[in-house]
């Protein structure tokens, strides 16, 4: 029988289960191929290593051998890390969707030895279980429908490649002003007035739904975009969602009242969250605004920054097996590592039996009535908390979100003056372009203790670190990246789009059997919103028409989805934004830090904005010169410009003439 082999896997997630029984194979003809030999079915296993059930479901089935055994005998099982693999994990959780109704992970899918899936589901416990079938006895069933329904089970599955591939033709529309408007008006009715966000639990942190809101209240002063982001920023601030502690958000709430967080802290999130509470602060200098982007942006150098300079891919929920055990308390540990001030820390953090077992996770609803005290008490419990076994890391450096934490830290930095955010940022992005560019301009999606994995990147790869190339240029004044972002960009144009429509994967990846495009944004901003964002901005830079057209073609994509469900194209809507605004471009010529942090401040989120020294080579700085030997902000639009302004408060109110 054959042996594991995980092992050999530069993904932390499936090197988890390098030691189960289970023969697992990796993703790849191989599998595939001795499938087709045996002619059994394949147990494909999606999932990643934050995930709490996967880990359930693995400790319950995988790692048993009795089970393990029934699955070496009867098929072929092969172990996906979905973070590593998002275009496997598309089309499969599209499949299991169709076919069940929901979908989820651990994503369990059997498929024929030529891929196309026949039976789906997401966990399968161990004992019966409220209703549910066991693992067990949906492998045996499956096995005999093998054996004795094989024509029925081809042709289930060749019916569900040939419905789903038949719907990825892209509904093309305009996301104009009228469809901004209309998209606030729907979020509207979604918010929840009492607890902020929206829709029911769970709730996730609807990161780029609040940056369209505070692009569209920066545009038209809308009141209610404003309101709904500050309610929302503020009670995912002071929840239990948030690490209160040491900063970082967690994935999501399970409650509507942001109250318990399923514990896993993802890259993205955070990424997004510090963008939102940067862009929240330069709306509104709300002193909380200012802590959390400070916190936040410390956790990822502090907690998620790698021994490279990448940033790692996220912290698992569980500790000992037993989820957010590492952040949650008691009474009776508070009053032991604090003794008189545990009572107030007990009222102060709501620690009322919130979670599980007693224990509460530690809320901040309202600010201390004593801030010396409170943060005297924060060091003391994150000194006691340092002595918990601490979550697992997933320490693969994903192309992708690292880039949305390049642009974020790069941001921050420029905007509260922390150079050592704009720094980190530098490292990331120099790791990414040395280990996961090739020779051929190929960018592949992950990279592990220097070493870069297999995969190859997909369009939200190329189109976040693109982006974040660009915003690197603009606060550094370096030229060479410009360079690596119109390699990339011209990239996704030749290999990521197809008769006027954005693909997922690239023309030359691995055929699967069926070709993923998705404009929708789920816990992170979709490929095709993402590669309009990048375009823009390029367009912007360089004046190309060539950019700026794929940019539109980009956004059209998404502007069906924008009109009827905006929860789910809050990036897109964002990057339309950015253009009804303008789109405005911001040469500053000279060193001026003032002009520059400025200039990211008050000017419409996403403008293009580039500083560096007279004749720097990029085209929006062509021409542009100090103005009596000082540096000088050129505001323009289309590469028309105005006259060039030298005092930062001068440009703030050119930039918000209204404020």
């Amino acid at each position: 029988m054959a042996a594991n082999e995980l092992g050999t896997s530069t993904s932390p997630y499936l090197r988890q289960h390098a030691g189960n029984p289970v023969a697992w194979k990796q993703w790849g003809e191989a599998a595939f191929a001795a499938a087709r030999e045996r002619d059994v079915p394949v147990f494909l296993s999606i999932g990643y290593s934050a995930c709490h059930w996967c880990h359930v479901m693995a400790h319950e089935s995988f790692e048993d051998e009795q089970t393990a055994a029934y699955l070496n005998e009867h098929f072929v099982s092969i172990k996906v890390d979905r973070e590593e693999r998002p275009d496997v994990d598309a089309i499969y959780m599209e499949a299991t969707v169709a076919m069940t109704g929901h979908g989820g992970w651990p994503m369990s899918v059997f498929l024929t030895p030529t891929g196309e899936p026949f039976f789906c589901g997401t966990y399968f416990p161990a004992e019966p279980r409220s209703g549910m079938a066991t693992f067990r006895q949906v492998l045996e069933s499956l096995v005999e429908a093998w054996q004795t329904k094989r024509d029925q089970i081809d042709g289930i599955g060749q019916s569900v490649v040939q419905q789903l591939g038949a719907r990825k033709s892209t509904v093309q529309g305009v996301l104009d002003e009228k469809t901004l408007e209309r998209a606030a008006a729907l979020l509207k009715v979604d918010f929840d007035p009492v607890d902020a966000g929206f829709g029911p639990a769970p709730k996730f942190p609807p990161s780029m739904v609040l940056d369209f809101l505070l692009r569209h209240h920066r545009r038209t002063g809308s009141a209610d975009a404003l309101t709904m982001v500050s309610q929302t920023c503020e009670r995912m601030a002071r929840g239990g969602m948030y690490d209160q502690l040491a900063g970082g958000f967690a994935r999501y709430s399970v409650d509507k009242q942001w109250v318990i967080p399923h514990f896993e802290k993802m890259l993205y999130d955070n990424a997004l969250l510090l963008d939102v509470y940067t862009h929240w602060w330069g709306v509104t200098e709300d002193p909380l605004a200012k802590r959390i982007v400070l916190e936040t942006a410390d956790f990822l150098l502090a907690e998620l920054r790698t021994a490279e300079g990448g940033f790692a891919s996220a912290l698992d929920a569980d500790t000992e097996g037993e989820e957010g055990l590492y952040y949650v308390w008691t009474p009776e540990q508070l009053h032991e590592v604090l003794g008189d001030d545990a009572a107030w820390v007990i009222d102060l953090c709501d620690v009322t039996g919130t979670f599980e077992h007693g224990s509460s996770v530690l809320q901040l609803r309202q600010d201390p009535d004593d801030p010396q005290r409170w943060e005297r008490v924060k060091s003391v419990l994150r000194d006691a908390r340092s002595t918990r076994t601490y979550p697992g890391r997933d320490d693969k450096v994903v192309a992708a979100w690292n880039g949305l934490a390049i642009t974020a830290l790069a941001r921050a930095g420029v905007v509260l003056e922390k150079p050592e955010y704009v720094e980190a940022a530098v490292a990331a992005a120099g790791l990414v372009r040395d280990v996961h560019l090739d020779e051929s301009g190929r960018l592949h999606r992950t990279s592990r203790d220097g070493q870069v994995g297999t995969a190859h990147g997909v369009l939200e790869d190329y189109a976040a670190y693109a982006q974040a190339c660009l915003t690197l240029l603009g606060v550094t004044g370096d030229a060479d990246w410009l360079k690596v972002a119109e390699s990339l960009l011209d990239r996704v144009l030749e290999q990521f789009v197809a008769d006027g429509t954005f693909y997922d994967t690239a023309a030359d990846a691995e055929a699967l059997v069926w070709r993923p495009q998705d404009p929708t944004d789920n816990a992170s901003p979709s490929g095709v919103s993402l590669a309009a964002e990048a375009l823009t901005t390029m367009a912007s830079l360089t004046g190309s028409t060539r950019y700026d057209a794929a940019a539109q073609q980009a956004l059209a994509s998404s502007a069906t989805l924008a009109s009827r469900a905006p929860r789910f194209a809050g990036r897109a809507l964002a990057v339309a934004e950015t253009q009804a605004a303008g789109p405005l471009e911001i040469a500053i010529v000279g060193d001026s830090g003032e002009l520059l942090a400025t200039a990211l401040k008050n000017a419409p989120w996403g403008t293009a904005v580039v500083r560096g020294a007279p004749g720097l080579d990029v085209p929006l700085m062509a021409g542009r010169d100090l103005v009596g030997g000082q540096s000088a902000a050129y505001v323009c639009q289309k590469f028309t410009c105005r006259l060039p302004i030298v005092l930062p408060e001068d440009l703030r109110r050119e930039l918000n003439p209204a404020r």
